[in-house]
């Protein structure tokens, strides 16, 4: 039997695979769409069995609107998944579904958290409180709106380039716009808030997309004179003392945060994320030392100058001092017993006490999963946030441009860092921040604003695997190239 010859895929086929959603011209495009489409479906299930553990545990019976939560669930990320494929059709396949796996979770979480609070405030006979979840699925369905739009307005990821200044500046006032008296409020200590009427906004998940396109931007243009080395010190090339600049910005910047608006989260996350991207540009392991000395040093006088800050590492040095935890530490200590209760498998999803923890649905859901998934659905979930990293780094690593290696690399960075930094304050490896784990712990601005760099990671990776059509080899031997060239007659003597 005689097998039929291997076939290079045309271009016809491959715009058949789109139907409806004209390609550029020029390109072929592989078929990613579907495998997306399917690890879609896959998250689709884990959230609704999640979802139907949870009712069962809860109520004994699975009803069929969990059937229902689940379709509406695969059904509000399949726009997004739509959107990839009309705006972006060669993009990575695996991060839409990846993070549709994360906010399934969080979501099946947050409502099994409400779910705890309803029982007791009904056997306390109270008001049963409004739930998150609600309110979370609303802010899910924004941050597709806004990753919808994102894709579907910045078509060239270099365009950006143009305007990092503008965006450079309304970073730093979004920054700073909590502390503007009047829409500006304090919540659990931080003023990191923009209150108006009912509805609150954190500025600062913004400022991080805009500042680290400005930072991209700046160090693709400066990467050459910062990468200069006056000198040798222990193996180190040390830059020159004129080109610290930079950095002393952003240290200064990133202290300035902590001391007004005394978030001990963001300024560890702005600092770090200008730090990952100036060693990427400059590959200089002198500008890391640098960083993490005045990082130390900036901890160091921080420490010894305010007070939220010394109850902060007070509160992880000291979690389990005397026979009764202080109220500093009382919350870092009952996650640390709900990562306990889980153990290994743990007790399973609506059987164990995640609602003990204070901020159980924020801070602390990554104790409040620990508990009901054990150990083995943290890893799982770490897992999902190292695929997050991994593949935006492979979108940065496929760029064509410097501009859109910087960014995809810089985006990368500040999802893993935020969710180190997270996770790390929780399990008392770090003291806590109050940074939220993306696209799992209840809050609006977090999901909006990480959906957006996943869209602008999508577009780069669009960029990256897009397949330009072969140049037809030209012949050896072209007769009327020959036959149309002028000839010349050299005499010798």
């Amino acid at each position: 039997m005689t097998l039929p010859p291997l076939r290079r895929p045309r271009s016809a086929d491959l715009t058949a695979t789109f139907a409806g959603f004209p390609l550029p011209s020029g390109l072929e495009l592989p078929p990613y769409r579907r495998r997306e489409l399917f690890l879609l479906g896959y998250a689709g299930v884990l959230a609704t069995g999640a979802l139907a553990a949870l009712m069962l545990a809860h109520d004994g019976t699975i009803g069929f609107q969990v059937f229902t939560y689940g379709l509406g669930f695969f059904s509000l990320w399949a726009l997004g998944h739509l959107a990839v494929r009309r705006f972006a059709p060669a993009a990575d396949p695996v991060l839409l579904p990846v993070v549709a796996a994360l906010n399934g979770i969080g979501l099946v979480m947050i409502y099994r958290l409400d779910l705890a609070k309803a029982d007791s405030a009904r056997r306390a006979g109270n008001p049963i409180p409004t739930g998150a979840a609600q309110t979370q699925l609303v802010w899910t369905l924004l941050a597709i709106v806004v990753f919808v739009l994102v894709l579907a307005v910045v078509r060239d990821h270099r365009a950006l380039s143009r305007y990092a200044y503008t965006l450079g500046l309304a970073g730093l006032v979004f920054l700073v716009l909590p502390i503007a008296p009047g829409i500006g409020a304090t919540i659990n200590g931080a003023r990191l808030w923009l209150q108006v009427g009912p509805f609150s906004f954190q500025p600062s998940e913004v400022s991080k997309i805009a500042l680290m396109i400005f930072f991209a931007a700046y160090l693709e243009n400066k990467r050459d004179v910062l990468s200069l080395a006056s000198r040798s010190f222990l193996g180190m090339k040390i830059p020159r003392a004129r080109d610290l600049g930079p950095v002393l910005v952003a240290w200064l910047a990133s202290l300035g945060v902590l001391v007004v608006q005394k978030d001990l989260g963001s300024s560890l996350l702005f600092f770090g994320m200008f730090l990952v991207i100036l060693y990427v540009a400059t590959q200089r392991v002198s500008w890391v030392a640098i960083g993490l000395g005045l990082f130390m040093l900036g901890a160091v006088v921080a420490h010894s100058l305010f007070s939220h800050v010394q109850v902060r590492v007070d509160g992880w040095l000291h979690a389990f001092d005397g026979n009764n935890p202080s109220s500093t530490s009382f919350q870092l200590v009952q996650g640390l017993y709900g990562f306990a209760a889980g153990g290994l498998t743990g007790t399973g999803i609506g059987q164990g006490s995640p609602q003990r923890v204070p901020f159980a649905n924020t801070d602390f859901v990554m104790a409040s999963l620990g508990e009901e998934f054990g150990l083995t659905g943290v890893m799982a979930i770490l897992l999902l946030y190292a695929l997050v990293a991994a593949r935006g780094i492979r979108a940065a690593l496929g760029a064509k441009d410097p501009f859109g290696k910087l960014l995809a690399t810089g985006l990368s960075a500040t999802v893993a860092l935020q969710v180190f930094v997270q996770v790390g304050g929780v399990m008392r490896l770090i003291p806590l921040t109050g940074l939220t784990l993306p696209f799992v712990s209840y809050g609006g601005s977090s999901i909006v604003a990480n959906a957006a760099i996943i869209a602008l990671l999508l577009r780069i990776s669009d960029a990256a695997r897009r397949l330009e059509e072969p140049v037809p080899d030209a012949p050896l031997f072209d007769p009327n190239a020959v036959a149309e060239s002028p000839t010349q007659v050299v005499k010798t003597t």
